[in-house]
């Protein structure tokens, strides 16, 4: 282990005893505390400010920040989300405006490039902290009427169910690194350029007909991602065939280039 990964478990440590808010000592004293270069110390916070532990104000010092939320990649809402984790789930809307499918959102939605898509961006946020920006994309047919009013007073999915009689039953979602960009970040109130996890979901009714594309992107320093794992059963049956996880050829394993994630409810 390096002298900087040992300088930044001690200082997680010493993190993990204090309070939310509470300000951690100066890199002075624990330079002088640890026995390690002030450069040492340093880079150990540098580490844990980017892996949100810690964050940095300018002439104030350095504090312990609020824990990331652990997202599951399950079918939950992130009104439930929140609620369950007792904190006050909100929305503000950003954008909320009709236009032509085009070719991409006609090709994801199975409909007609010039198919009136209402376009709908809110910032989803947590007891008034900003937590993701999210954008539905979905036929004008499906939803006459709805307002910004509507995306800011209910639950999107509730809207669909009981105003518009739609269900979601299920869907597919993709979910990729990446970093803020100048709207992205004046809107959620981070730095440019700061790490985040972007979205992008498909869903579907009872009778597989896509109902909404979606596009989120998700404070990296408020948010990790746990799933549960299992070994398929063909996986093992494979280990005594020695054939289940191979193309049956050259015994090269079949993966794929991009995982998919089990679709979450964001309403």
């Amino acid at each position: 282990m390096t002298k900087q990964s040992e300088t930044r478990d001690l200082v997680l440590d010493l993190v993990e005893r204090l309070e939310v808010g509470e300000a951690i000592p100066s890199e002075r004293q624990l330079s002088a505390d640890l026995g390690v270069s002030r450069l040492t110390v340093r880079a150990a916070l540098d580490d844990l400010a980017r892996e949100g532990y810690l964050v940095r104000r300018r002439g104030a010092g350095t504090f312990v920040s609020e824990p990331k939320i652990t997202q599951e990649l399950t079918m939950t809402s992130f009104t439930d989300d929140m609620r369950r984790r007792g904190m006050r789930p909100s929305s503000r809307t950003l954008e909320l405006r009709v236009s032509p499918a085009g070719a991409r959102l006609g090709r994801l939605l199975r409909v007609s490039p010039s198919e009136p898509v209402v376009i709908a961006s809110r910032l989803r946020l947590a007891d008034g902290e900003s937590m993701a920006i999210e954008t539905i994309h979905i036929r004008e047919a499906r939803v006459p009427g709805i307002s910004a009013r509507d995306l800011e007073e209910h639950s999107f999915y509730e809207l669909l169910e009981e105003r518009y009689g739609i269900e979601i039953v299920g869907g597919e979602q993709t979910i990729e690194p990446t970093v803020t960009d100048e709207d992205e970040s004046d809107a959620l109130g981070v730095p440019l350029h700061s790490p985040a996890f972007r979205f992008e979901r498909l869903t579907h009714s009872p009778t597989g007909e896509t109902i909404e594309f979606v596009e989120s992107v998700y404070r990296g320093d408020r948010y990790k991602l746990v799933t549960a794992l299992s070994r398929p059963r063909e996986r093992q049956r494979g280990r005594r065939s020695k054939a289940a996880a191979t193309d049956g050829r050259d015994g090269r394993l079949l993966v794929s280039t991009k995982a998919l994630g089990a679709t979450r409810r964001q309403d």
